[in-house]
């Protein structure tokens, strides 16, 4: 009995009301094994959460519900382990525990009312994420305040959540929810309690014009990813690309840069399409994001060039030598960057608006240069937020016809002031505005002179809140007894009350040059672009203010109109020497003849703003189709196109009375009394028609032309119905 005493030490362990005995070296193990588990439990609750230690899944964090209630029976094993093989044990089974709650909060019961409690109680306000439920948890894991006493403390304070991502415990659901949001915005979805032995690629591979792009998996939230990428911007990627093309053939090379990289993939397709015409730079502040650019270099082949500070430091080339182009990529701030270097083209497109960064870009790019500029903070540019368009744009706006035409003209009054604090002018070579972005492309012009005539053509704009009639203040600076009287309508000696409002200031000039955009044509068609291919084609009818089917395709390089306001472009006759000399700026005298021609083909542009046909259209009437509606006011004399800002608006320089006249005598009535009705009407408007072609834009001639009109049944809707059409609209 002595050696056996020696050999075997009696232990008492508590499973289910049993007395076993253990022996000396089982009973070590399990202390041990109980330290560890203490351990761990404490390095849980002090490591940080961007701890990259990988731990085991906590209890609580389960697939299925069964895997709940095997914990049970898995949690009476633990004992039984530690416990000897004995024949005469007998474990019974009847009553289990809950394991995610203590003792004292659920007592052992029977299976049936053991599920219940861990469907109701665990499994329903569970957090689940990627397979994995996140049951609440009752044991004591987390710390609770010690103002609260007794076992009370447990049961009130205790319960909690395990993040599966990070070891944070949270009280909350919704806090939870919230937490494990965070981490998916920031790219943290894999586990680091789940070990599992072939993790999945956190990386997604993109192609968009034969260009692969590496990005995260939450590469769609642009406020948290560091790799933001819209597959919804390719228009705008390819517009900007056809842009670079067009100064890529004026002259060679050029560098260009992307201020704000992502995943790289817009200077990936210069380099890659335009290869040894352009230097790209690629630039980024965030360092995630510059190593996805090197990355999406090396996927396309591209030697890359490191640059992180002031210094260039190069790096191991690209795996293929089937592209031998380099592309720099920077770790710098863009207004850093743009201050210490001189480009030919630069790009904006940060997160939200650009005024922030227009200073930097103006003042050290090359004179002739392009800076272009994507603006996505619709909601301030589209008048839904009119106090943020004040406090970015320093704009006074409202919602109008044309909030998106007015848009445009807010980004480049912006663009305007900030070339002009630079001494530097600008010439509009395209100004876009979709559903989701703004997009403006401008050609700089050096010295004062040019600066003074751009900041000249920024000017306030009086808008009619009544008939929606808009026209920019007259230049100077005398303050006018009446301002009302520069709008062609009469509301507001017909309607009480003020009915106009003053907007911006705007840019008053052109939005578009029509060589450059047909150059710009040229090159999408050369390059396969399909999708830019019929926005140009519209941006071009816009621009000369015609209707598509006067539209020409020929190369822009064999006619001699392709000279651009303020630009010599090149020609077929003429070499690049002629445009650079030695790599040196113009000289102030072709800036000067330049310029004089600019005055001259002012005359040309296309007119400012639209209408849009239904807004003014006739109550009880069916307007006319658009093209057919387009040719009668071609018919009337006034120039007339269709516009990429609305599809249903005209850009035309008839004043608002006549377009609404000629709208009114062309629609008809919506319940026909008699068939004869039509041609009568229709011959009486020939001769309208001619009236309106021959009278004067004044409101006086207006006036006399509608008490003229011998049918009475125009003067009578157009001054009848037209208030109460406004007034619903």
């Amino acid at each position: 009995m002595g050696t056996q005493y020696g050999m075997v030490v009696s232990g008492k362990v508590k499973s289910n009301n049993l007395d076993v005995k253990v022996t000396e070296s089982e009973l070590e193990t399990e202390e041990k094994r109980k330290e560890e588990e203490s351990t761990r439990e404490s390095d849980s609750n002090i490591l940080d959460v961007s701890s990259d230690y990988p731990r085991e899944k906590h209890i609580s964090i389960q697939r299925h519900l069964a895997d709940l209630e095997k914990l049970a029976d898995l949690k009476e094993g633990e004992f039984t382990m530690a416990v000897s093989q004995n024949t005469d044990l007998h474990v019974t089974d009847e009553k289990k525990p809950c394991p995610l709650c203590p003792e004292e909060k659920f007592k052992a019961c029977y299976s049936h009312k053991l599920h219940r409690h861990l469907q109701n109680l665990h499994w329903k306000v569970s957090v689940e994420f990627e397979g994995y439920r996140m049951c609440i948890c009752h044991l004591p894991c987390r710390p609770v305040k010690p103002n609260l006493i007794g076992d009370q403390a447990f049961s009130k304070m205790g319960a909690h959540y395990h993040c599966i991502i990070c070891s944070a415990t949270i009280t909350r659901r919704t806090d939870m929810i919230g937490h494990i949001n965070r981490h998916v915005n920031k790219g943290e979805t894999e586990s680091r309690f789940i070990t599992v032995p072939a993790p999945k690629p956190s990386h997604e591979v993109l192609k968009e014009s034969a260009t692969d792009v590496q990005v995260l998996p939450n590469y769609s939230t642009p406020q948290k990813t560091d790799s933001y990428f819209n597959p919804r911007m390719k228009l705008n990627r390819q517009l900007i690309f056809c842009a670079l093309a067009v100064l890529a053939e004026e002259r060679k090379p050029i560098e260009c840069l992307d201020a704000f990289g992502a995943t790289g993939i817009m200077g990936l397709q210069w380099a890659k399409h335009l290869r040894s015409s352009v230097k790209v730079t690629i630039n980024d502040c965030n360092e995630n994001s510059v190593t996805m650019i090197q990355e999406n270099c090396h996927l396309n082949k591209m030697k890359v060039k490191l640059n992180t500070k002031e210094e260039d430091n190069d790096e191991a080339m690209g795996a293929g030598e089937e592209n031998t182009d380099t592309i720099e990529v920077t770790k710098m701030d863009a207004n850093v960057i743009m201050h210490l270097r001189s480009f030919d083209f630069i790009h904006l497109d940060p997160f939200g608006t650009s005024v922030n960064y227009l200073d930097s870009a103006f003042r050290n790019v090359r004179n002739l240069g392009i800076v272009s500029l994507t603006s996505t903070d619709i909601s301030s540019l589209y008048a839904k937020a009119q106090h943020v368009a004040l406090r970015h744009y320093g704009c006074n706006i409202v919602r109008t016809e044309y909030y998106k035409e007015l848009a445009a003209r807010i980004v480049i009054a912006a663009v305007t002031r900030a070339a002009a604090r630079c001494n530097k002018g600008i010439e509009v070579l395209l100004a876009v505005a979709l559903e989701h972005f703004v997009l403006v492309v401008v050609r700089v012009l050096r010295g004062p002179s040019p600066a003074d005539d751009s900041a000249k053509k920024v000017r306030y704009l009086i808008h009619c809140q009544w008939c929606e009639e808009r026209i920019f203040q007259k230049e100077g600076n005398m303050v006018e007894e009446n301002p009302y009287q520069q709008l062609p309508c009469d509301c507001h000696g017909s309607m009480p009350g003020k009915t106009a409002v003053v907007l911006g200031p705007l840019w008053s000039g052109a939005l578009f040059n029509t060589g450059f955009l047909r150059r710009m044509l040229f090159e999408a068609v050369q390059y396969g672009l399909d999708e830019a291919q019929p926005l140009l084609k519209t941006l071009v009818c816009e621009a000369e203010c015609t209707t598509s089917k006067h539209f020409s395709t020929h190369s822009p390089y064999d006619e001699n109109k392709q000279e651009e306001c303020g630009v010599y472009i090149k020609t077929p006759n003429t070499s690049a020497e002629s445009y650079l000399v030695h790599g040196k700026r113009k000289s102030d005298e072709v800036i000067r003849n330049a310029a004089k021609r600019q005055k001259s083909e002012n005359s040309a542009e296309h007119p400012a703003f639209y209408y849009n046909i239904h807004r003014h259209s006739i109550k009880g009437m069916n307007m006319p189709k658009l093209n057919k509606f387009l040719n009668y006011l071609s018919e009337a004399g006034y120039r007339v196109s269709r516009t990429h800002f609305d599809p249903m608006g005209v850009r035309t320089n008839a004043p608002l009375a006549q377009f609404k006249t000629i709208l009114m005598k062309y629609s008809t009535p919506t319940y026909m009394a008699g068939q004869a009705e039509g041609p009568v009407h229709l011959a009486e408007d020939v001769q309208a028609g001619e009236q309106v072609q021959a009278a004067a834009d004044g409101k006086a001639e207006d006036a006399e032309f509608l008490e003229d009109d011998k049918s009475g049944v125009a003067a009578a809707m157009f001054t009848k119905d037209y208030p109460t059409h406004c007034a619903a609209d």
